[in-house]
């Protein structure tokens, strides 16, 4: 009589093992590779028009966030609403009001913010404090 303890269901076991595996990880391998397409922005006649924020699109998709939290500590604390570009073009500090803002050119909070962030899965904090744009039906 051997003095180890044998497991009689070894090959069981690892059937077992083999499809849990094989069930965890499967929608890692299924998706490997895929990434879900960018969502489609609708921009308005007047941002079609002018064919640059106030900076190119590539750095405006990247580092929109620090221009706004730096817009929001220049209004709030230096208390400066109009912001000048090195082209002389200038534009009001603020998300909503005016027709020289963002949302000035950015009509459709819904198609131009929410999309992308629910891309990105981020939850912005800026509609916390400003009104949200009412959206044209």
């Amino acid at each position: 009589m051997p003095n180890k303890k044998q497991i009689y269901d070894r090959d069981k076991v690892a059937i077992g093992l083999a499809i849990f595996v094989a069930l965890i990880s499967f929608p890692f391998w299924f998706n490997m590779g895929k990434a879900s397409p960018a969502p489609e922005i609708k921009l308005s006649d007047k941002a079609k028009a002018a064919k640059q924020c106030i900076a190119p699109t590539a750095y405006m998709r990247a580092e929109h966030m620090a221009i706004l939290d730096l817009w929001r500590d220049t209004v709030v604390r230096d208390a400066k609403r109009v912001y000048s570009t090195n082209d002389g073009l200038t534009f009001n500090m603020s998300l909503s009001t005016g027709e020289n803002s963002c949302m000035g050119c950015h009509v459709t909070k819904a198609d131009f913010c929410d999309k992308c962030h629910n891309y990105a899965s981020v939850r912005p904090y800026c509609w916390d404090c400003h009104i949200a744009p009412k959206e044209n039906k």
